[in-house]
């Protein structure tokens, strides 16, 4: 009676001392605490700086600017004769220039790095849907083989006691020796079958654990995820219209455009008002004002305008092709993936169907054996069967999840539904 409850205290305490974990909680584990968002948010922090140099260039730009010369020949003329005196002298000089008109380059430049922080935006959105998408994956890897290792433990268990079964069989001299070796053969590829599962788990905790920055027991308890997954249909055009990936590459296509026109403006320069007052004390000291309109024109830079603009048309060229690429791309990724769920469908119907007919001819056959009207590779591969359906639905299903939660992704999803 102690032991019974002992026993029972100790399954208790382990019940409760087991670790529960929802796949929105290990996503939301992931985004707060992973590297690669981190860095996409320290883009995103850089594009509002790139914003903010950007619009400076529309304020007034204030300036000082002092020499002093503690040795200085200066040339005066006296009755039509230069002399020269050696003296110090100093100077100081505030300038204030205000931009009036460059032709649109520096609205083009500060909507251009608006559309950069817009993409720093969309890429930080597509980095959490990826990384949500591998979490998913990997939790739900554990989830499947959290059960196969149920389902190994079960088929370990039974061909022990099929094992048990021959040797006394063979003791009564029902059955060969070769029934009871054969048997023992399975046992040990059953163990083997096991050590792949659990070895499989272990590996999707490692990772998993690696996502969210955080140890996960053995004992971890685990929603089932797999069986809630499911797909509300979403046409293409909708999957195009939220990709995160597709939105970048549209709006850097805006960016390049923008870019191109700021350099194309560049040929034109620029008009700006200058105010600045000079302080001067050399041989005589006095002070000088400036107020006034300057006309800066290009005419000559080797060539260099020329060649930013052609840069920025060429990229401008690349990023719509880069578009139409990835727009190529998601179609016909989208297409696959709702080809492998109408697959996936009716792979899962038929190995329920299959599982069902594998356990009841399992059970005949078990019985037949028993009675000594069946060999022994009649009841081994009723039980291969069985576990094949079993693993094979498992996989099944879980394949199906991994393709509505790839589906998501591209739409830029990030928490389970």
């Amino acid at each position: 009676m102690k032991r019974i409850i002992l026993l029972t205290s100790f399954m208790m305490l382990s019940t409760l001392g087991a670790q529960t974990l929802t796949l929105n909680k290990c996503i939301n584990k992931a985004l707060n605490t992973h590297p690669d968002i981190k860095r996409f948010m320290l883009q995103v922090k850089h594009s509002k700086y790139g914003v903010d140099a950007a619009r400076a260039d529309y304020l007034p730009q204030v300036s000082f600017n002092a020499e002093y010369d503690p040795a200085k020949t200066y040339a005066l003329p006296l009755n039509g004769i230069f002399h020269t005196i050696d003296s110090d002298g100093w100077q100081a000089e505030v300038t204030v220039r205000q931009k009036i008109w460059d032709f649109s380059k520096t609205l083009s430049n500060i909507e251009a790095q608006e559309v950069q922080e817009e993409i720093a935006n969309l890429s930080l959105r597509d980095a959490k849907a990826l990384l949500a998408y591998k979490v998913k994956l990997q939790y739900e890897l554990m989830l499947v083989q959290k059960k196969a290792i149920q389902v190994r433990q079960k088929d370990l268990n039974a061909k022990e006691e099929l094992y048990k079964q021959a040797q006394a069989l063979v003791k009564r001299g029902m059955k060969t020796k070769a029934d009871s070796t054969r048997f023992l053969s399975s046992v040990y590829a059953a163990k083997d079958n096991l050590a792949i599962a659990r070895s499989g788990f272990e590996k999707a905790k490692t990772t998993l654990s690696l996502y969210i920055n955080e140890t996960i027991t053995n004992n971890v308890k685990l929603e089932d995820s797999i069986s809630k997954s499911n797909w509300h249909f979403k046409s293409k055009a909708h999957i195009l219209q939220n990709s995160p990936a597709l939105n970048s590459l549209k709006k850097n296509i805006n960016k390049n455009e923008l870019l191109y026109k700021s350099a194309k403006a560049s040929h034109y320069g620029s008009i700006d008002a200058v105010v600045s007052y000079t302080r001067q004390d050399t041989l005589n000291e006095y002070d000088s004002t400036l107020v006034g309109i300057t006309l800066n024109i290009p005419l000559y830079s080797g060539g260099r305008i020329s060649a930013l603009e052609e840069q920025a048309m060429i990229s401008k060229q690349s990023a719509e092709s880069e578009y139409h690429s990835k727009k190529l791309a998601l179609t016909e990724e989208f297409e696959r993936l709702l080809i492998d769920l109408k697959r996936y469908k009716q792979t899962i119907k038929a190995k329920k169907v299959q599982l069902k007919a594998a356990r009841q001819t399992q059970k005949v056959l078990e019985a037949r054996y028993k009675e000594g009207l069946s060999i022994y590779i009649e009841v081994l591969d009723a039980y291969a069967l069985t576990l094949d359906a079993q693993l094979g639905l498992l996989q099944a299903k879980y394949e199906r999840s991994s393709t509505i939660h790839r589906l998501e992704y591209l739409q830029g999803k990030i928490l389970s539904s």
